[in-house]
């Protein structure tokens, strides 16, 4: 497109030089394929567009939309599905560039020796040898324990086939990086990357069919080859290292990342998962972790030909060659090659015994399957031992323990399943157990101390509720289903494969309770005096009042014998408990729910240590600031002391795991940055608690933000009405982009809402609401009160990384948001009336809330993101035809205009702007 990436003024900066000539290319390159493509014309219109978008936003001057839809008034359908393809290929692209050039930033500096980031394993030891001796610190990174989940929440709108173009387009700019072409090899590496443009330009955005939770199972599992397999195995390795140089011969570490996933095994709220899906899902883990370790042993079995002519391998190595059943005399003297041939046969023999076929070529022989990972892990340990013993220890480190320590990690099951399921459905399976079962035909009836008393009375025996002539209902079984189906794959893979039971909206013992009976239905629970319970029995608190009642729940809970007995015999004495950080906002406004779950973490610290019993934190995060995304480092370490000593797991959702994960560079700063800051702060780096008048000073600001918030979203009787005209939430339901229904219930109450969608439509009209609203009421009526309490708000944000944390992230929200984009917005309410009582509101409070900003941290927005600000100026002026367009397309949809390219381009309108805003829901 001409030249897209314009004179950025950050272009002629050094240091980025090499992005803006990335972006400038790609532009250049659509550009050149939208002419051969489109035609002349819609070139012309699309470089018209573009020129006076870049040109009004980089002379300062404020947006007006309407110029905009000059220029595109009048533009008949086909061209502007033309239009709205272009800009969002471009957004696309250009996050390409950025992600590539992020990656070239972090060689250069580790070129050229610049000293450890912050995020860096190399950092972490540093900043925590200036605390504690080597020992100490080795100590720390053994005891770290980071598990990022990935869920199948639906806020990906990019397809399969798009993502993997983009791969191919970054992998073509990363090559050119270290490699030196001549100009003939420059020319055929251009021609090859035009042609990854072209392919992006003839393939279509938006997936045709509504994705399946088969179709999430399969997309989560690709990651794993794309980047985990090898970047968690690295760092591990890495992790070992350091332990080993800092505190030598004390053994292996236990692995620093286990990767979990809810992808089939969540069913609140979608009736797709059955006990059939979760069967599915445990089998295609087991089936990518086989065949990953089945590969690295094939690969082995190649490249160990080391002769027993030249070298004298251990005893022990030689009588596994023995018994590996190859008896081929070209290996008669290669006695590695045979035993990893058995070691192949037999990992062959325990894929056979749990998916029923060999994930890779067959085995040449067949052999008694491993019936554990260790058991795979000891031989692969004599392998390193033998090769050590002979001189050749350099192939012991750089071929066997990498294939080990992916064992170790991922074991035979690859990442750990969760369970989830609402609380009020497990209470109904329950009170029919009961019924069915002659205990009571009225548990629901009863108030919480008659139901934990009848809980309590019938855990004490082990004895099922249910039998064959029970007449329980369809729902019941169904869900029973599911834990039967849990219980089988528990028995035959071992306890990781699905370890946690996770209950969403839990408000009191007895939804844990209820759990622990339905687990008793399947055998994962065994009570009495000698008691097993196979999974953790995991309670999430959403709301701001479940937050602000956890603790209490906790501390009756552990009050329970029967349930403290089990935690200290099976659970290893730890309680794990999950923070809803999307639903909290929603319910009560960014700046109240990051005070609640702050203040909840605190309170469940003294809870758990008080009693005694460990604590392990579930954070339950999004990847909008609204869902409590922001950068995962920071978040770490502004956990309040304690919060991160029992490990922490922390949900992948949606674009978040693309971003992540899909490559190798990428995956390795995001999981690095999560175990370096665990360690950090679990050696004490995030400071001391905050003074007490700091607490003193959020309680009432939370407490103002929580008013002004309520007040708005559901104390004015026009607001519902106001945001589902305003936004496009009823369209992005049409989009084909996950298996889950938007809303809980048919119901248009924001309470039933879901709050992906609610944060996804807030972004697509750009005021992001759930990101800012309330916090500048509650900043203006605070400092108002007191001179010297903008004084202490600047101290909070200088010294305490709670508050720096949370203002800088909405600051970067606030830097997304535009009120110019959202007037044009404003044209679709109907209801003038409505919309002039909860415009005004909305744009006072913006206002507001960045003034405070600006003042408290004495600084313009972004001023300590300039990636960030560099990138919003860059990529900012393509939405603004998108943003235009999707105005005019959604007011001709919604007054009736059914013609098939209308709904076609809504849709595209969405997956470029949630593209270029770089995140959705």
């Amino acid at each position: 497109m001409g030249d897209m990436a314009g004179n950025s003024p950050l272009s002629d900066r050094a240091e980025d030089a090499a992005l803006a000539d990335d972006i400038r290319l790609l532009g250049r390159l659509l550009g050149d394929v939208i002419r051969d493509q489109a035609g002349e014309r819609v070139y012309a219109l699309v470089e018209e567009v573009r020129q006076h978008a870049v040109g009004t936003r980089r002379s300062g001057r404020d947006v007006d939309p309407a110029d905009l839809g000059r220029l595109l008034d009048g533009v008949d359908l086909d061209v502007a599905l033309h239009v709205v393809r272009a800009f969002s290929w471009f957004s696309l692209l250009a996050n390409i560039a950025e992600d590539v050039h992020q990656a070239r930033r972090r060689r250069h500096h580790r070129r050229v020796g610049s000293p450890a980031r912050p995020g860096t394993l190399d950092h972490a030891v540093a900043a925590l040898a200036g605390r504690h001796d080597g020992r100490e610190v080795a100590q720390l990174l053994r005891t770290v324990s980071v598990s990022p989940v990935l869920t199948a929440h639906p806020t990906e709108v990019r397809r399969k086939t798009i993502l993997d173009v983009q791969r191919r387009i970054a992998d073509l700019l990363v090559w050119r990086d270290r490699v030196q072409l001549d100009p003939d090899e420059l020319a055929a590496w251009e021609a090859e990357l035009r042609l990854q443009v072209l392919v992006l330009w003839q393939t279509a955005l938006l997936r045709l069919s509504k994705l399946r939770v088969r179709d999430e199972i399969a997309e989560a599992l690709r990651y794993y080859e794309l980047s985990l397999f090898e970047v968690i195995t690295r760092l591990q390795l890495d992790v070992q290292r350091a332990v080993d140089e800092l505190d030598p011969h004390r053994g292996r570490v236990s692995p620093v990342v286990r990767m979990g996933s809810w992808i089939g095994g969540d069913r609140d709220g979608n009736p797709f998962v059955t006990a059939e899906v979760l069967e599915l899902a445990v089998e295609l883990q087991v089936r990518t972790a086989l065949g990953h370790h089945l590969a690295a042993l094939h690969r082995l079995s190649i490249d160990l030909s080391l002769s027993s002519r030249l070298v004298a391998p251990t005893a022990e190595l030689l009588a596994l060659a023995e018994a590996s059943g190859d008896s081929s005399p070209f290996r008669g003297d290669e006695p590695y090659r045979r035993a990893l041939r058995g070691m192949y046969a037999r990992l062959a023999a325990t894929a056979i015994h749990a998916v029923g076929h060999v994930p890779g070529p067959p085995p040449h022989a067949e052999l008694a399957p491993y019936d554990t990972p260790d058991q795979l892990v000891h031989d692969l340990t004599v392998v390193e031992a033998s090769l050590r013993e002979h001189g050749a220890a350099a192939l012991a480190d750089a071929m066997v323990a990498p294939a080990r320590t992916a064992v170790e990690v991922f074991g035979f099951h690859l990442c750990t399943l969760d369970l989830r399921q609402n609380s009020d459905v497990h209470e109904r399976v329950v009170d029919d157990l009961l019924r069915v079962g002659g205990v009571t035909t009225d548990y629901l009836a009863l108030d919480e101390p008659g139901r934990v008393e009848v809980l309590r009375r019938d855990l004490v025996s082990a004895r099922p509720l249910r039998h064959r002539a029970s007449a329980c209902t369809e729902s019941t079984e169904r869900e029973l289903a599911i834990v039967e189906t849990a219980a089988e794959a528990v028995e035959r893979l071992g306890g990781r494969v699905i370890s946690h039971a996770i209950i969403s909206k839990c408000g009191s013992v007895s939804d844990l309770l209820e759990v622990a009976v339905m687990l008793r239905e399947a055998g994962l629970l065994r009570p009495g005096d000698d008691p097993s319970l196979a999974l953790d029995i995991v309670p999430l608190f959403e709301t701001i009042d479940d937050l602000r009642g956890a603790a209490t729940i906790v501390d009756a809970l552990f009050a329970v014998p029967e349930y403290r007995s089990w935690i200290d015999h099976c659970r290893g004495g730890v309680q794990e408990v999950m923070l809803g950080y999307s639903d909290s906002n929603k319910d009560g406004g960014y700046l109240a729910a990051n005070w609640a779950l702050y203040r909840a973490q605190v309170s469940l610290v003294e809870t758990c240590e008080r009693h005694g019993v460990g604590l392990r934190f579930f954070h339950g995060r999004g990847g909008t600031v609204g869902r409590g995304g922001g950068p995962s480092y920071d978040a770490i370490l502004a956990q309040p002391p304690g919060a991160v000593a029992g490990g922490l797991r922390v949900t992948e959702q949606g674009e978040v795991i693309a971003a992540r994960y899909a490559g190798p560079d990428m995956a390795r700063r995001n999981l690095e940055a999560l175990v370096s800051a665990a360690a950090e702060a679990a050696g004490g780096a995030a400071g001391p608690p905050p003074e007490p008048g700091f607490v003193v000073a959020m309680d009432e600001l939370a407490d103002a933000s929580l008013a002004a918030y309520r007040s708005l979203v559901y104390g004015d009787e026009a607001f519902v009405d106001v945001f589902r005209a305003l936004t496009p939430v009823r369209e992005i339901s049409m989009l084909n982009i996950g298996s889950r229904p938007a809303s809980r219930t048919a119901s248009s109450r924001i309470e039933d809402l879901r709050a992906i969608p609610w944060v996804f439509s807030w972004s697509q009209c750009r005021i992001m609401l759930p990101g800012w609203f309330g916090a500048g009421s509650a900043f203006e009526t605070w400092a108002g009160a007191d001179p010297s309490h903008l004084d202490q708000l600047r101290r909070m944000y200088r010294t305490w990384p709670v508050f720096r944390t949370t203002m800088s992230n909405m600051g970067m929200v606030l830097a997304k948001s535009d009120l110019a984009i959202a007037n044009r917005y404003a044209s679709l309410v109907v209801d003038s009336d409505a919309r002039d009582r909860v415009m005004p509101v909305i744009a006072a409070e913006h206002e507001r809330t960045v003034h405070w900003v600006q003042e408290i941290t004495e600084a313009p927005l972004l001023d300590d993101n300039p990636t960030l600000a560099r990138s919003i100026r860059d990529r900012f002026p393509y939405l603004d035809p998108l943003h235009e367009l999707q105005v005019d397309l959604l007011g001709r949809y919604r007054t009736g205009d059914d013609d098939e390219r209308i709904a076609r381009s809504i849709q595209l309108t969405i997956n470029g702007i949630a593209a270029g805003l770089r995140n959705s829901g």
